[in-house]
């Protein structure tokens, strides 16, 4: 059996794992992080969200079924590093069309595999998210090391002009159309459309640096803004367009990336979590329904509304801002962070995972109805009314 190359990983603190070179062989920089999912690898390497992070896997066993021509999120890997403990030595599934290592290769997608990845995990949640570096051709760690704390840092970063699509395009509805929506392409996942699509709207899918007229252009009935990488607090374009379609009232919705931008447009702050919540098993509440949701991840900061944030349970009035009032709609149950925003003045709401999952859990799916019935013209405190009937009902039952 052919020896492995060997690879080392460096974090910025000077922590080193060794392991042996997996994927492309190289060197590469970026912002580790972990994701607790155990099936998704292909959605999750291919997720424009995960632009300049290297990603540890804390499942142990990743590549077991292989890739496919249909499981991507976009048309390319994103990931800047990929950490896995044990890759499998054979990918076996029906779908399958390759091997994982051979599309990292193919992509030129630097990783390294022996890693005790639940090792670099703890040490990640208790240090925090950080720079690291990965490398399959010099094995100094000190050298590796200058290197990585030369590296940029995410905190700063404005990513979605890197991610954006280059042009236009648009995906049908499926069946008889119902509405058009205009999306901001901050970092989209092609789920995203898919859902709309199965509800009856067309989706125009446009480039991040779209103006208030580029997005009525299409004909809209509504606007969404997209996931998407980088530090929220520099996407000042973005934050003035969310500002002028909540002055224009179009209904509007935001997932993630998207879900930051509206705090910032309602007049919030946003803030860098310690290492994020990224994977498919994050445990919500849905304050409208009292219903506890299993949810998709991936987001390293958060929005910072009065009074809550940074562990600090959040308050459940309504907070003014010009705008009108705003309520915190979802919580995220593992750690008090703030999951989506609703406004009860004007047609906006976001949440700040991921109902569009890919991979995931389907518990969220229904805020894509919830989205087509804002645009319908039914109010979200009609809607969230009517959910908490129905969630007193089954808990009745």
């Amino acid at each position: 059996m052919t020896r492995r190359r060997s690879a080392i990983l460096v974090l910025e603190d000077g922590r080193t794992f060794h392991g042996e070179a997996y994927g492309s062989v190289g060197e590469t920089f970026g912002e580790a992080v972990f994701n607790t999912g155990m099936t998704g690898y292909q959605e999750t390497l291919t997720d424009p969200s995960y632009h300049r992070q290297v990603v540890v896997q804390t499942a142990p066993h990743i590549g077991n079924t292989g890739v496919n021509g249909e499981d991507d999120e976009s048309g390319r890997i994103w990931v800047a590093g990929y950490v896995v403990r044990d890759p499998a030595r054979i990918g076996s599934n029906w779908r399958a069309t390759g091997g994982l290592e051979d599309r990292l290769a193919a992509e030129g997608v630097v990783g390294i595999s022996g890693v005790d990845t639940r090792a670099l995990t703890r040490h990640l949640r208790e240090r925090g998210a950080m720079r690291v570096g990965i490398s399959s051709v010099d094995d100094d760690p000190r050298a590796l090391l200058a290197r990585v704390r030369q590296s940029p840092q995410m905190v700063g970063a404005d990513l979605s002009a890197e991610v954006t699509t280059e042009k236009p395009y648009v995906v049908q509805a499926q069946g008889a159309h119902r509405f058009t929506v205009a999306a901001l392409d901050l970092g989209i996942k092609r789920n995203v459309p898919r859902r709309l699509a199965a509800r009856g709207v067309t989706t125009h899918v446009l480039p991040a640096g779209s103006s208030i007229d580029d997005l009525l252009a299409t004909g809209a009935d509504a606007v969404f803004f997209s996931p998407g990488p980088g530090d929220p607090a520099t996407a000042h374009g973005p934050v003035a367009l969310a500002r002028e379609v909540l002055r224009r009232q179009v209904p509007l919705f935001g997932i993630c990336f998207g879900s930051q931008i509206l705090g910032r447009a309602l007049g919030f702050g946003t803030y860098k979590l310690g290492y994020g919540h990224r994977g498919i098993n994050q445990p919500v509440l849905d304050r409208a329904t009292g219903k506890v949701e299993v949810t998709s991840h991936n987001h390293g900061f958060a929005v910072q509304v009065p009074g809550a944030g940074h562990g600090a349970v959040v308050p459940d009035q309504v907070i003014e801002t010009e705008f009108g009032g705003v309520q915190v709609s979802h919580v995220c149950l593992n750690d008090n962070v703030v999951e989506g925003l609703r406004a009860k003045d004007v047609p906006a709401f976001t949440v700040q995972y991921h109902p569009e999952a890919a991979a995931g859990p389907h518990d969220a799916d229904y805020l894509f109805d919830r989205f087509a019935e804002l645009i319908e013209g039914r109010g979200l405190d009609q809607q969230h009314s009517e959910g908490r009937t129905h969630s007193e009902g089954r808990t009745n039952a």
